[in-house]
C-alpha cells in the first residue's frame, strides 16, 4: 500500500511542479510520477542540508521545490522546453 502512496504523491508533485515550471503540457503522467519521486528525495536531502525539520505540510512543500529543482535541471539540459 506504501508503494501506491508513493506513486499518487509522486504524480501530485510532479504534476504540481511542472505546472511552477511551465512544462505542464510537455510531461505525461509517468514523467509527473518519475520528477514527483525523485524530486521529493532531492527536496528531503535539501530540507535536511538546510536543518529543516517538520511535518507533513513541510515535506510536501519541500518536494515540490525538490521536483521543480529537478525540471529546471531538465531544463538546463535541453529535455524540456
Amino acid at each position: 500500500m506504501g508503494f501506491i502512496i508513493w506513486l499518487v504523491v509522486g504524480g501530485v508533485v510532479g504534476w504540481l511542479a511542472s505546472i511552477v515550471m511551465k512544462t505542464n503540457a510537455q510531461m505525461g503522467i509517468i514523467a509527473n510520477v518519475v520528477v514527483g519521486v525523485v524530486g521529493a528525495a532531492l527536496g528531503g536531502w535539501l530540507a535536511t542540508q538546510l536543518g529543516l525539520g517538520g511535518g507533513q505540510v513541510v515535506s510536501f512543500i519541500m518536494a515540490v521545490i525538490g521536483a521543480a529543482i529537478l525540471i529546471a535541471i531538465l531544463k538546463v539540459l535541453g529535455i524540456f522546453k
